[in-house]
């Protein structure tokens, strides 16, 4: 029964990420595009968990601190290049 629950767990997750994966592509602004890649990190992670709950194992769980960071930089990052236009700002010298 539980192992039923994971399986649809992990169809919807890949399903949820195939629609993010849509508004990359096709997103009519690039907030919707950093908000779809946010989508997919979360997704992702919550994918990675349930495939260790079933295989009954703990060796994902640096898979996903891994993800979540990488995750959470690059959103950071691209947030900052569509407020600002740059991610890293140079110092011009007068």
């Amino acid at each position: 029964m539980i192992n039923t629950i994971l399986s649809i767990a992990l169809f919807l997750f890949i399903f949820a990420i195939l629609l993010a994966l849509y508004r990359i592509i096709k997103g009519p602004s690039m907030p919707d595009r950093v908000v779809a890649l946010d989508m997919i990190g979360v997704n992702l992670i919550s994918g990675v968990a349930v495939f260790s709950v079933v295989l009954q194992t703990h060796a994902f769980l640096e898979v996903i601190l891994i993800v979540g960071i990488l995750a959470f930089i690059s959103t950071i990052a691209l947030a900052r290049f569509v407020e600002r236009g740059d991610i890293v700002e140079h110092k011009r010298d007068l």
